[in-house]
């Protein structure tokens, strides 16, 4: 914590140094009135740049306030040129002169005129907020962000509203982690397995936005409980040949990939690949366990090693796209993923003790593989139609994960490090693999109203095929156990067969409401080797959603939401391998576990204040038949962690989020909090489990633009303690800085970033787990000090955006998992719009189109429109 407010305040002194440096001093004053010249209304937070003339440095400014009202003070004598800029209008300038005596000038209404673009070899930019909030969802614009560049999409989440990442890579939304992850609203088995991992293979750099949406409409798949996120990737539709690199360089990572895009008129092909390598991760942990067996006999034992981490990860992606005519589009991809992880624990001591006597001792090395691979093959036909807004769409999606999930133990002597008494060998081949066809169909009716209604079938298969071994010394041959619980097979396939309707309807006065009902039949078979079958009824569910809003004149939304979710569990909790690397905490799944079924209720609001736009939400889930942990004690000191349907949780929580506007600097802040109750039901007392308390997350981004191509960002976080059902996990915090230069020619960029540089003896969390019969303590350290070199640039030419098409994309999220949505900014009816966010450097209002035609006036003149 302490380091989350010592790099607050080193961004801080630092941009302020800055601006100071650059500081006029005077008596002078200019103030102003921005105008929108076709409907002559005030243009809200417009930016007004100070600039001396013949000058392109700016030296002071401002942004206009909710009324379009401006004003700088403090201007010395001499000679400036004011710039009046905001997007989707042409910037205005204006020649102002500060004298001795004429030090106060009032330029009255300035007005500022739609910008018309031409499709001819032109650039047009524009910088985005940071985040931006939409009726259903809030969106994290992480091309704007440079503190995650050489990083992968576990640094750019820890950066999202709403979203905790802890360090192992697992992802949870407003402290859940029963999340869909998609990217580029497609699913992937490979998230099935493991989200942190998968998250891994994708590289900050390519990522252009994350959407997470916490309250889906009937047409997301009814999986997800507590909501999905969205992973946008960086792509283009402009015309012509280019080819991008990326690269970063670093202490614990480094990164290469290479992205090529060709268009020609109606025919589009991308081809892209990235390596990710991960190294000198390392660390150690130290485990106090303490047990009573069914005798009462009470035991302890204390675990310690030192851990290193390495891994090697890899995606490749080609795309297609075809516009056959007006209304007929095509466009197909393929995509191909790796994953090799390392784990090590060296020298994993356990005592264990009985009145203070020393029991027993045992030394061993642990060495943990996860070797996986991923293919993803989807193609999608549009048809469009004359009437705007009806669309007709088929989707089919081809998916499978293959992994290995492997450890060996070599039991040492203790008395004798170098000795190898025995070892235990574990593989686990596994695939997860899913067959989608989607077909969904909307048509609005009339102006104010749209109906969406479709259909889905996911055909998914899992199979877990593990064996254990042993073999003695460092050389002897290892020889399979036969015990069918050591070494057995599962096949578990389920289909999923869904239908969905919505309608949405929006007032003149900007009420907005859409309503839907999705239902969804699954169907499980499953069964061990030698055809051992499993038990496990079909079931049906209704899935109801409402989203209600209402947009106010000066811009601010009030958003109500509900909706119902289900969680089917994956392959992590079916998965009947006895994971027992560290043999005295093992986990083994339960193939007979249900879905989850969750309510979840939100409420929000988006205004801004000053200039400073803000977006507040509260909430409320509850969710029944959980899935949760059941510990129990087998053997003299092991601990067994399975799951089963016994759970009771419910959240009642604020999330806050803020971003001023300072001209150069820009300042985002924010958290979440929120009160866990959670309950496990069961009636044997030495089980039964309960807790509850607060849990609270906090960030904060800085940036800083110096000019002339500098540009200065910092990040930091703080996640809170986390309440587990029995017990606790300690919080910790991240931070990081990153000095950028962008080149002349706008084509690529080099910059440094460096990473919790106070942190000289890493990050260490103290957890806590208590019951009845079990009492654990464990210190996790993690050394994590950091810093990397990027580059990035672009060759080739690209000479003008193409017309796109609205692009569909099916979204299988649906599988409770380790740790989105519909085409990012939705279709259809317009839902009383997002927040319009304050302008940085070029602002974000959008032009005026339609009314009665407008003759462009002379700067300054009032414009004349037609009668």
């Amino acid at each position: 914590m302490h380091a989350f407010v010592k790099l607050s305040l080193l961004f801080l002194f630092v941009a302020c140094f800055h601006l100071a440096a650059q500081a006029q001093t005077g008596k002078g004053k200019i103030s102003g009135l921005v105008v929108d010249s076709t409907d002559m209304k005030p243009v809200s937070f417009a930016t007004v740049t100070l600039t001396l003339a013949g000058s392109q440095k700016p030296v002071n400014g401002a942004v206009a306030d909710e009324k379009g009202q401006f004003s700088i003070t403090k201007i010395a004598v001499g000679e400036y040129n004011v710039a009046i800029s905001f997007i989707g209008y042409k910037t205005v300038s204006k020649s102002v002169t500060i004298g001795e005596k004429n030090d106060n000038i009032n330029l009255g209404k300035v007005f500022v005129f739609p910008a018309v673009t031409e499709l001819k070899e032109v650039t047009v930019e524009g910088k985005k907020d940071l985040i931006e909030e939409k009726v259903d969802r809030t969106i994290y614009n992480a091309d704007q962000d440079a503190t995650s560049k050489g990083g992968d999409a576990t640094d750019v989440l820890r950066r999202v509203p709403m979203l905790t990442v802890d360090l192992d890579g697992n992802v949870s939304l407003r402290g859940n982690q029963n999340i869909r992850v998609l990217i580029n609203n497609k699913p992937s088995t490979i998230m099935a397995t493991s989200i942190a991992d998968a998250l891994k293979q994708i590289p900050a750099d390519q990522i252009k936005s994350v959407e997470v949406i916490t309250s889906p409409s009937a047409k997301y798949d009814a999986e997800g409980s507590a909501g999905i996120i969205n992973i946008i990737t960086k792509k283009t539709t402009m015309e012509g040949l280019t080819l991008g690199i990326n690269s970063s360089v670093g202490y614990r990572g480094s990164m290469l990939g290479l992205n090529g895009a060709f268009r020609r008129g109606k025919i589009g092909f991308s081809l892209g690949g990235h390596g990710r390598s991960e190294y000198n991760v390392v660390g150690n942990f130290e485990n106090t366990q303490k047990t009573t067996n069914t005798l009462g006999n009470e035991l302890q034992t204390i675990q310690s090693a030192d851990t290193r981490r390495s891994g090697l990860w890899g995606r490749y992606t080609l795309g297609f796209d075809y516009d056959i005519n007006k209304y007929n589009s095509l466009a197909a991809s393929v995509q191909f993923g790796v994953r090799n992880n390392r784990n090590f624990q060296d020298g994993l001591l356990a005592r264990t003790f009985q009145n203070s006597n020393l029991l027993s001792t045992s030394l061993r090395n642990v060495d943990v593989k996860d070797l996986s691979n991923n293919v993803d093959v989807s193609v999608t036909y549009t048809r469009t139609f004359e009437k705007p807004q009806k669309e007709l769409s088929v989707l089919a999606l081809f998916s499978r994960n293959n992994r290995n999930n492997d450890f060996i133990n070599a039991i040492m002597n203790p008395a004798s490090s170098s000795e190898t008494i025995s070892r235990l060998k574990n593989l686990n081949d596994s695939y997860n693999q899913e067959s989608t066809i989607q077909i969904d169909y909307q048509s609005p009716i009339g102006k104010t109203q749209i109906i969406e209604f479709g259909g889905k079938q996911i055909m998914r298969q899992v199979t877990s095929d593990f064996k254990y071994y042993s073999a003695q010394g460092s050389s002897g041959d290892f020889v399979v156990n036969s015990n069918a619980q050591l070494s057995n097979a599962l096949n578990y396939n389920q289909n999923v067969t869904a239908a969905y309707l919505s309608y949405t309807y929006t007032t003149k006065n900007n009420y907005s409401i859409k309503v839907g009902s999705r239902y969804e039949y699954t169907n499980i078979q499953a069964n061990l080797q030698n055809e051992q079958k499993i038990d496990i009824p079909d079931y049906g569910v209704m899935v109801p959603s409402l989203n209600l809003s209402k947009k106010f004149k000066k811009g601010d939304i009030l958003k109500l939401s509900y909706n119902r979710r289900i969680q089917r569990p994956s392959l992590q909790f079916l998965n009947p391998n006895i994971q027992a690397a560290n043999p005295l905490n093992i986990t083994i799944g339960n193939p007979s576990l249900n879905p989850e079924y969750t309510n979840n209720f939100e409420l929000g609001y988006s205004t801004y204040v000053k200039g400073i736009a803000i977006n507040a939400a509260t909430f409320v889930r509850n969710t029944n038949n959980a899935i949760q942990s059941v510990r129990d004690i087998v053997g003299r000191d092991t601990i067994r962690t399975t799951y089963q349907n016994i759970g009771r949780e419910d959240s009642y929580g604020l999330n806050l989020n803020l971003n001023i506007n300072m001209g150069k600097l820009n300042i985002g802040t924010g958290g979440d909090i929120f009160y866990a109750v959670l309950k496990n039901n069961v009636p044997n007392p030495l089980y039964n489990a309960s807790n509850e308390g607060w849990v609270y997350n906090l960030r904060l981004f800085g940036n800083y633009t110096m000019g002339n191509g500098w540009g200065l960002q910092s990040f930091a976080f703080y996640r809170g303690r986390q309440v587990q059902l029995q017990g606790v996990q300690g919080g910790f915090g991240m931070y990081s800085i990153a000095l950028n230069k962008d080149f002349k020619s706008k084509k690529g960029s080099v910059g440094f970033g460096i990473e919790n540089f106070f942190n000289f003896n890493g990050i260490t969390i103290r957890s806590e787990l208590n019951s009845p019969v079990i009492s654990q303590q464990s210190v996790n350290v993690n050394q994590n000090l950091s810093f990397r070199i990027n580059f990035n640039y672009r060759i080739g030419k690209m000479s003008f955006d193409t017309p796109t098409r609205r692009k569909k994309s099916i979204n299988n999220d649906d599988m409770k998992g380790e740790g989105g949505g519909e085409g990012g900014g939705g279709e259809g009816v317009q839902q009383g719009g997002g927040q319009r966010q304050p302008a940085q450097g070029t602002g974000g209002k959008p032009a005026q189109q339609g009314g009665k035609p407008v003759q462009k006036p002379k700067d300054g003149e009032k414009p004349k429109t037609g009668n």
